[in-house]
């Protein structure tokens, strides 16, 4: 499974309105409702802002995952989106956010969650990629940015 497979124009924002970290995380959550994958839009929210609470899914470099696992959805889901204006987010590294992506695992399905941040950690450490991301200015180029990117690693 690829993340280029589950994330479509409707699970993209390229400029978010909220301006914190809790904020961002329902606006990109707020993306699923009326979504059939997910059962209960509310227990999708609390897995999410609950591992937040565990340590800040800003992992540095401009980009945050903030993510969750709960039996509240149907399948694993994802979303991206983008900030104009830094966001503090608490980040590891003290610095701003401008990058998320949200990924909401389905709880029997941990090895392929677990599989699933580590290749987004893996795309997002590359500065030449995020700048890309940084410099879209449609939903289909960061799509097309999030394919093309992806081409370079195996099949999970």
């Amino acid at each position: 499974m690829k993340l280029s497979d589950l994330l479509t124009d409707k699970f993209v924002i390229n400029d978010l309105v909220g301006e914190s970290k809790e904020e961002i995380i329902d606006e990109l959550i707020n993306l699923f409702k009326d979504d059939p994958r997910v059962v209960d839009l509310e227990k999708v929210r609390h897995a999410v802002h609950e591992r937040e609470k565990i340590m800040s899914t800003g992992v540095g470099k401009n980009f945050a995952i903030p993510h969750g696992k709960t039996d509240a959805v149907k399948e694993i889901l994802c979303a991206f989106a983008k900030s104009n204006k830094p966001i503090d987010y608490q980040a590891l590294d003290g610095e701003p956010v401008h990058l998320f992506f949200l990924l909401i695992g389905k709880d029997n399905l941990v090895s392929l969650h677990i599989k699933l941040l580590s290749r987004i950690s893996r795309m997002m450490t590359k500065d030449h990629f995020r700048e890309k991301l940084l410099a879209a200015s449609t939903k289909d180029e960061i799509i097309e940015l999030f394919k093309e990117e992806e081409n370079s690693y195996f099949e999970l």
